[in-house]
């Protein structure tokens, strides 16, 4: 018997899909007639095609904020990834303190990032924060405001500080899924603590580590509130992350045209390094489970 079909529930769909073209269709498209036209005000728009898209592929600018983007990715990764997989481990289980400890490691997600930036400006001024008086008082010549060593340090420790709770909190709900037979079975045959992490624990967190990655590598990416309210991008241009080059070139210099092109590519950038993190560790997580 033929059965009529009835697709009225897709009227059900038609106020997301109203929500998702004004908040983000309609603004994608005004950015992409930035990137290919020229404007003097008074919404006059010049057809310029390609033009400023190529002046970003070939401008240096563009590929030194991109170097130290990638840099401090790739330094936020290798060091929140593995701590946050150390303390999930070493997190109690049940009982009270496990609730404790779940509410110190939620704490600091919670701090707006304009705050987190601002705490650690104070806290390392010299003057007056206490990191930056301690340590000139123990002698190290501590000063992110004018060596670009010490900014990248502060910016670094910030960040980790801030979110190695949340790969910290996802490898606990992947460790929380583990039925007790696992580990009872290893016992049994005597298996050490790396063989219970390598065969058992990794295999069962490879789903949330997955979205640890992802959610990190990209919240690492496009970063702007916290350096920029602790270093304004400094000292030069040490700490300008292509986020905040970007928004420099848009409000400082407002430069549009270029600055619409170079949020596209920046946007293509992030969308083309998600889905190769994701297509890898899928693969990964395939050939594990075989």
């Amino acid at each position: 018997m033929d059965k009529t079909q009835n697709n009225k529930a897709w009227f059900l769909v038609l106020p997301v899909l109203v929500v998702v073209a004004f908040s983000a269709i309609l603004p994608l498209m005004t950015v992409v007639n930035y990137a290919v036209n020229d404007t003097f005000g008074n919404n006059e728009f010049f057809w310029q095609g390609l033009v400023w898209f190529e002046e970003m592929v070939t401008s240096s600018r563009l590929h030194e904020a991109l170097g130290r983007q990638i840099l401090f990715s790739a330094i936020i990764l290798a060091i929140e990834v593995p701590l946050g997989i150390y303390i999930a481990l070493n997190m109690p289980k049940k009982g009270f303190w496990a609730s404790v400890c779940l509410v110190l490691m939620a704490l600091p997600l919670l701090i707006p990032f304009n705050v987190v930036g601002t705490i650690w400006q104070i806290f390392g001024r010299v003057d007056i924060g206490l990191l930056g008086h301690y340590l000139a008082e123990l002698g190290f010549d501590y000063n992110y405001v004018s060596d670009p060593i010490d900014a990248w340090i502060t910016v670094i420790v910030m960040d980790v500080w801030h979110w190695t709770s949340l790969v910290a909190l996802l490898c606990y709900a992947g460790l929380q899924s583990i039925p007790n037979a696992y580990y009872q079975a290893a016992r049994v045959d005597q298996a050490s603590r790396w063989a219970v992490f390598r065969y058992i624990e990794l295999p069962k967190m490879a789903g949330v580590l997955l979205i640890a990655v992802l959610l990190r590598f990209m919240d690492s990416f496009m970063i702007y509130t916290e350096p920029f309210v602790v270093t304004g991008g400094g000292p030069g241009n040490s700490t300008t992350f292509l986020s905040i080059d970007l928004v420099k070139m848009a409000i400082g210099q407002f430069d549009l045209g270029p600055a619409a092109a170079f949020s596209i590519m920046y946007f293509l950038v992030i969308l083309l390094v998600s889905w190769v993190f994701y297509t890898v560790m899928t693969n990964l997580d395939k050939e594990e489970g075989k």
